[in-house]
């Protein structure tokens, strides 16, 4: 399975320091962090790929995330 096809979902959080903490719902204990949101991305970007690699050397099933469409965001994004 080519990993370019894979899309999951991160949750973004600005720590109290400035720093960005991220996590990925959909695969356990993908958690990265970042001095700035793109240097996060990336990061993230890097730990998830590692982690379905990894995955599929060990022969395990990769995870799917299952696309959900929202009506209205819980929070809107330019007041953060």
């Amino acid at each position: 399975m080519a990993t370019a096809n894979l899309r999951y979902m991160v949750l973004m959080e600005r720590n109290e320091d400035g720093r960005y903490t991220v996590t990925v719902p959909s695969l356990p204990g993908r958690i990265s962090e970042g001095d700035t949101w793109d240097e996060a991305i990336s990061n993230v970007g890097e730990a998830i790929v590692g982690y379905i690699e990894t995955l599929e050397v060990l022969g395990r099933p990769i995870p799917v995330e299952v696309e959900v469409s929202v009506r209205s965001p819980a929070v809107d994004p330019t007041s953060v």
